[in-house]
């Protein structure tokens, strides 16, 4: 089994914080620490982009998308199985469906993806 749970989405004004998690579970995550993990967001009539990855291991390497450096910052809790997508001074285009995702190895692109999350709605009021 390969079950990834994202939480943590809702509604903020622009400029504030929110925390979302994503929580691994099943057979296949028993070796947690060897997954990538991947944060992506999908807004209404959009293609889905990619948002932040962590690295497997302890998660020193990190990857972000320009739109949200500087913001956005990804970590992960071996300990617990769970990736975190902290997003501080949101704005409205950020607004979307979150998902996570996990592969072996780290990767940009979803198509690497193996495993995916239902995903989280982030709504944003300007």
């Amino acid at each position: 089994q390969a079950v990834l749970v994202e939480s943590g989405g809702g509604l903020v004004q622009a400029g504030g914080s929110l925390r979302l998690s994503c929580v691994a579970s099943g057979r296949t995550f028993r070796t947690f620490s060897d997954f990538g993990m991947s944060w992506f967001r999908q807004a209404p009539g959009k293609e889905r982009e990619f948002v932040a990855a962590v690295s497997g291991g302890s998660g020193l390497i990190t990857s972000y998308a320009e739109s949200v450096k500087g913001r956005f910052t990804v970590t992960r809790d071996n300990a617990e199985n769970r990736a975190y997508l902290q997003m501080n001074s949101l704005k409205p285009e950020d607004a979307a469906i979150y998902f996570c995702a996990a592969t072996i190895g780290y990767s940009r692109s979803d198509r690497n993806y193996d495993y995916w999350g239902q995903g989280t709605q982030v709504t944003v009021s300007s």
